[in-house]
């Protein structure tokens, strides 16, 4: 991820010299964040030669919780920044990027569920007022950081569950389409309004929803940039649960609960096996199916499996 990230920022290192400007404080703070160094002669294209102190500390606006007792192995990640309705900046996002890696690095996760904090929102996209004082490169650097956040979230080996109140509109719904199952209350409003301010969803969108939905309704869904409330945003397909409203979270956790029950071992092939399948013909999904079912085959949960049924009783498998 560092390696991807670098990468990013040095294409907007690059692409900013026709500009001729210094960057934006937002997007200086995100190159801080990422711990990208810029030396004195990259930095003097934006009429400075002094040299930037890096600093990579988290988000406040981004907190990660560990479950506890039954529910070790569950992880609450909470989107905080109730001022902006969780709109995306780059603190927010400086904040997502260090917690998925925290979450990659955990051998004890089993699930991850992305909650919001914040009353009646999940996120409500793009932080407008901060894009308006970023030049193009600057936005494409931004939008890059977006989408390769959302990819590694996407390819954590674990579960993740987006709870959804309130809105997930633009990259707050792009961010949800990049887990794997969706859980809104009624009251939620889901959308992809990019169209209507003459760009479009560029953290993902525009690919994951067409495989979510199909290609019809997404492209009615982007064209238009309609947004959809919780209990047709199900029967589009778009989420996996509709609740009452209020109850996404407690619905979420019960199904984290049931998949924090299984086989760790197990659940992270399985997910490997479906979202690596998907991507290629059928005789090479079943070969896939194939190896992964053997990773399987020598573990102690499986022992341990066959042991509680037999015994009548609830496995207590170790992730071995």
């Amino acid at each position: 991820m560092a390696t991807l990230t670098k990468t990013l920022a040095q294409q907007y290192m690059k692409k900013s010299k026709s500009y001729w400007c210094k960057p934006s404080r937002s997007v200086l703070n995100l190159l801080i964040s990422e711990n990208f160094n810029i030396n004195n002669s990259q930095y003097h294209q934006f009429q400075s030669r002094k040299t930037l102190i890096l600093d990579s500390a988290s988000s406040e606006c981004v907190k990660l919780q560990r479950l506890s007792d039954s529910d070790s192995g569950i992880i609450e990640v909470n989107l905080n920044r109730p001022a902006a309705r969780n709109a995306l900046g780059t603190d927010l996002l400086r904040g997502l990027k260090h917690t998925f890696e925290a979450i990659s690095e955990d051998s004890s996760a089993n699930v991850a569920m992305i909650c919001s904090s914040v009353p009646k929102v999940f996120c409500a996209g793009a932080d407008l007022k901060e894009r308006r004082q970023m030049i193009p490169s600057e936005i494409h650097f931004f939008v890059n950081s977006l989408r390769s956040t959302f990819s590694f979230l996407e390819a954590l080996p674990i579960p993740t569950i987006a709870v959804i109140e309130g809105a997930a509109l633009g990259g707050g719904l792009e961010m949800a389409l990049a887990c794997d199952l969706r859980i809104c209350g009624e009251d939620a409003l889901l959308g992809l309004p990019e169209t209507g301010l003459a760009i479009i969803p560029g953290a993902g969108g525009t690919q994951r929803l067409p495989r979510l939905v199909g290609n019809s309704i997404a492209k009615d869904l982007i064209f238009t940039g309609r947004k959809v409330g919780g209990r047709e945003a199900l029967s589009l397909g778009l989420v996996n649960y509709c609740v009452p409203a209020g109850a996404a979270q407690s619905k979420a956790l019960e199904i984290a609960r049931e998949i924090n029950q299984k086989g760790p071992i197990a659940i992270r092939v399985a997910k490997k096996a479906i979202t690596q399948g998907l991507e290629t013909d059928m005789a090479s999904a079943l070969e896939l199916e194939e190896e992964c079912y053997i990773e399987t085959l020598h573990t102690n949960d499986r022992l341990e499996g066959l042991a509680a049924f037999a015994e009548k009783r609830k496995p207590q498998y170790t992730g071995t």
